[in-house]
């Protein structure tokens, strides 16, 4: 496994890390102790960055992950958000108080005195102007509430906004084969300005594992079953926002451009990887198989600059116009 340092927060991660969603819930059939045992083998593997959130399964993924660090000798970080049990979900519901609670309650489920880090979980983008709820973040943080806090953004815009804040350790974002928007502007600025990038969705919700074909069925709980035009959240986080027959057409043309030795999700992942500006991807992991597999990926030579090229250029022939305006 290799390391990279994520932002202001100094921490010396996992660039593969853990993506807690999947074990909270919303991707099918997961029983926590098949989900522990690849929180178990994820540590194992050299990961100790897990990525969660307090509605993923309404706490249930911060639970088992508090469970596994209470577990360990070794750091382990861990990164939750907070924000979207505000309901209506709308800004002015974005309070410091509310907030607050948000994160006490996290506090309890992860069964920790501070968070590592905190994140606003997508929150409407007149939120990221609002100066008072950022000032608040810096005051819990001197309460020694939270080490650190951060944003996870759906537009570039709003990552954009958010760097205004010189406390702003990291930025979560969807950045994948299928996601290349961050590079026209916000992963350079967030080098210059130390602020961390943590990929999200890596594997296009699954896409980009080249499983996928027109007649697979998802589970009616799962989202890439009812949310594929944004029915539940934002629809870029089901398959990036690409429509799902079009994605399929494209992973066919990358599946020629995979390396011999590695697997279509370690290829994905490693694409990313070949970025200095990602401080870690965070695919999830629902077993011990799909973990060890991920982490792998970390271990592989990069790829060639025409490669890299090639990539590209399938994203400009199939996504760009109709994904690239969007976010």
């Amino acid at each position: 496994m290799n390391y990279r340092i994520l932002g202001k927060t100094n921490y010396k991660i996992s660039e593969v890390s853990f993506g807690g969603w999947a074990i909270g819930g919303t991707w099918g059939d997961v029983d926590d102790t098949t989900s522990m045992e690849a929180l178990e083998k994820a540590v194992e593997m050299g990961i100790n960055f897990f990525d969660t959130a307090d509605v993923y399964g309404d706490g249930r993924s911060e639970r088992l992950i508090g469970k596994l660090a209470k577990s360990k000798k070794d750091r382990i970080y861990i990164a939750t958000k907070a924000g979207r049990r505000i309901d209506p979900h709308v800004p002015e519901g974005y309070k410091i108080e509310t907030i607050r609670s948000h994160i006490e309650r996290s506090l309890k489920n992860l069964n920790v005195d501070c968070l590592d880090l905190v994140q606003l979980h997508c929150p409407p983008t007149p939120v990221y102007e609002n100066e008072e709820l950022f000032y608040g973040l810096s005051q819990l943080k001197k309460e020694g509430l939270i080490a650190h806090f951060g944003v996870s953004v759906e537009k570039m815009e709003e990552a954009m906004t958010a760097m205004k804040y010189d406390e702003l350790a990291s930025i979560q974002l969807i950045y994948n084969m299928f996601r290349l928007k961050p590079e026209d502007q916000v992963l350079s600025t967030a080098m210059a300005k130390n602020v961390g990038i943590i990929a999200r969705v890596p594997l296009a919700s699954g896409m980009l594992t080249g499983k996928m074909t027109k007649d697979t069925v998802f589970a009616k709980d799962d989202h890439r079953s009812f949310n594929r035009h944004g029915e539940a959240f934002d629809k870029g986080e089901t398959f990036s926002g690409v429509d799902y027959e079009l994605g399929l057409q494209a992973v066919e043309e990358l599946k020629k451009l995979k390396p011999a030795e590695m697997t279509m999700a370690q290829f994905a992942l490693k694409w990313i990887l070949m970025n200095d500006a990602v401080s870690c991807v965070i695919p999830g992991g629902k077993n011990k198989t799909q973990v060890t597999q991920n982490t792998e990926a970390s271990a592989f030579a990069g790829l060639s600059p025409e490669t890299m090229q090639q990539v590209k250029n399938i994203y400009d022939k199939y996504i760009r116009g109709s994904v690239h305006h969007l976010w």
